[in-house]
């Protein structure tokens, strides 16, 4: 008898579910992707929903739910935090004890209600620990029969960050570091003062940080003050944050703001206001120290192990520049992470956890890559799904019999400095978009990056793009060793690919050095010669990597702009519906869903862009 899990994460951020059979992942997804609501926390019903219709099964065919944390540990914490923090703090405890008290005191009647709604008998419940089912989503699904684990995120119920040994079938807990005292909440405190939003704009801090002078005495400043009066990190990556700095453990914003003016000398940006040169310097002073953080809990963790190999989960492991540094240090011969690193991959962990440590079964195959299937675990949609939103909205399209017309249509396209919408089969599961729901662009224009931040996406103009690159091509174009299919690694553009910039290019304002043609792939060539890379194999995503080659027996260039397909404020697309949708009201040229072709001034009202966002109730 086949086992089933499904596994949930729910009621904080990224909702999410995914299921296995007999250890084999099935099936999973974020919930936003069908509510349309970015980082839904609500409880997955139509994520559960897919992945049981995926799977071909019903409720009463599974044999364990597993929730992705201990709610009742998570209760613990907060009471004993007020009550550490008393008299302060009553304002908060006020508005989150009663809702504690309400509903989430009694998770397993909320999960039981509403795993009612998918029919049929509720199975037995499980509750790992959150920072388990990080470590469990990072380690089983992993290439290696041994590894260290470092999972690493704001807080769970109690843990901030874990060093676990992987063996086999078994996760041992080496050490931990727990809350107030985190990596990711110090990150997010940086991420909210220069006015971004917390649990979803740290990979902005991230990508504002390149465009920090690393040789400003400011800089240096704003590191130093940091380390002397917020943070005291230990030789074995562990610390304690001063809580005079910070508000997050029982008030209602993440840092102290007049504590923080003060000794920074800059109030606390607001969101949306322009960014000046200290804000920047500030982000690559945080950078910096989160990437040091990194490198030494990696070393404490080969310590600990003795391990060859090492896996990352957790919030923090989708910084990408730390996992590049780490990744260049070579500390381990092998590093995977997990690409849902964050709270919708820990339902995976959860299920994964189930089957291995609580169901007591071996890992009876591991994959040469992953277990992972490329992270397309997501809904496919068939022909008749993409006539029929052609039919709702009388869209005119080409439908291409041959794939290798089409992908040589979509070649010259790119080649011609357009931008396509690029939707193929399975969606991906985690926070990035890998060639089946992505939008593409020439990585040799100069105006790729603006056109795409600007007219596409609707964001922030300084935010870089990444790159597609052919697995077989990552050298011509990158000094990284190895592979990234999850686009989970920042590496340098090779030097050979370089131009020369100014002596003063670091003190140039941001837009200046923004624009400045860096090198010949120009559009995913962050300031400092970066890029955060995708890596494209023809096993895993044969199509995707199909159109890339083409691109390059057309350019000479098997490298390409891919960034996901939705706006600002949106989840990425999910359905053809979405797809059309966001194609419609962008400034995106083309829209390739599976073999159909769509020009956009071909389709009906295709110059009444603001007239379809205001349809849609979109920003």
């Amino acid at each position: 008898m086949r086992e089933i899990i499904l596994g949930i994460s729910a009621f904080y951020h990224d909702s999410a579910a995914a299921l296995i059979i007999d250890g084999e992942i099935i099936a999973a997804a974020h919930e936003e992707r069908f509510t349309r609501k970015k980082h839904d926390p609500r409880f997955p019903v139509n994520a559960c929903r897919f992945v049981l219709e995926e799977a071909g099964v019903a409720l009463d065919e599974v044999k364990a739910v597993a929730f992705y944390d201990k709610p009742l540990i998570k209760f613990e914490r907060l009471l004993e935090t007020y009550h550490a923090f008393a008299p302060y703090g009553f304002k908060s405890f006020s508005s989150a004890i009663p809702v504690w008290i309400r509903e989430k005191l009694f998770m397993k009647k909320m999960v039981r209600d509403e795993l009612k709604k998918l029919g049929g008998k509720i199975p037995q419940l499980l509750f790992p620990e959150h920072h388990l089912s990080h470590a469990a989503s990072a380690f089983y699904p992993s290439p290696f029969e041994d590894a260290a684990i470092l999972t690493l995120d704001g807080v769970g119920e109690w843990a901030t960050t874990t060093i676990c040994h992987g063996k086999g079938k078994d996760i041992k807990i080496l050490k931990e570091l727990h809350f107030p005292h985190s990596i990711g909440l110090l990150y997010s405190a940086f991420t909210h003062y220069c006015g971004f939003k917390v649990n979803s704009g740290e990979y902005k801090l991230m990508g504002l940080a390149p465009y920090g002078n690393p040789d400003s005495g400011e800089k240096e400043i704003f590191k130093k003050k940091t380390l002397e009066n917020l943070v005291d990190i230990r030789d074995d990556g562990s610390l304690l944050l001063n809580q005079k700095y910070f508000d997050y453990a029982a008030g209602l914003s993440m840092t102290n703001d007049p504590a923080w003016e003060k000794l920074f000398g800059i109030p606390r940006r607001k969101s949306e206001s322009d960014l000046n040169q200290s804000y920047m310097n500030m982000a690559l002073a945080i950078q910096e120290i989160t990437e040091d953080i990194v490198l030494k809990l990696a070393n404490t963790a080969k310590e600990l192990t003795g391990s060859k190999n090492i896996v990352l989960a957790g919030g923090v492991a989708l910084n990408c520049v730390a996992n590049g540094k780490l990744l260049k240090e070579k500390i381990f011969d092998g590093l995977w992470i997990q690409p849902a690193a964050g709270d919708a991959g820990g339902s995976l962990g959860a299920a994964l956890a189930a089957h291995h440590i609580y169901f007591n079964n071996e890992r009876t195959k591991i994959e040469k890559r992953d277990s992972m299937k490329g992270a397309y675990l997501g809904p496919e949609f068939s022909d008749l799904d993409i006539e029929k939103t052609a039919r709702k909205y009388s869209a005119v399209y080409e439908k291409y019999d041959d794939f290798d017309k089409l992908c040589e249509k979509a070649a010259s396209l790119l080649d011609g400095d357009t931008v396509i919408g690029w939707f193929q089969g399975k969606m991906e599961f985690g926070p990035r978009a890998l060639g089946n729901r992505s939008i593409l662009g020439d990585s040799r224009s100069p105006e790729m990056q603006k056109k795409l931040n600007l007219k596409i996406k609707y964001r922030e103009g300084f935010r870089p793009f990444a790159p597609s690159v052919m697995e077989e091509e990552i050298k011509t174009f990158f000094d990284m060793e190895g592979i990234t299919p999850y686009m989970l690694l920042v590496a340098p553009v090779q030097e050979s690919r370089r131009n020369k910039v100014p002596e003063n290019y670091n003190s140039l304002p941001l837009y200046e050095r923004l624009y400045h043609l860096r090198s010949d792939v120009p559009s995913i060539t962050h300031v400092d010669f970066s890029a955060r890379i995708q890596s494209v194999s023809k096993e895993t995503n044969p199509r995707y990597w199909q159109l890339i080659d083409t691109f390059r027996k057309r350019t000479g260039f098997g490298v390409i702009v891919n960034t996901s397909f939705n706006v600002r404020g949106e989840p990425i697309v999910c359905t053809p519906d979405d797809g059309y949708r966001c194609f419609m009201r962008t400034e995106m040229d083309y829209l390739v869903m599976g073999n159909y072709l769509f020009d956009k001034k071909s389709q009906p009202g295709w110059d009444k862009k603001d007239a379809w966002k205001e349809e849609f109730k979109l920003d």
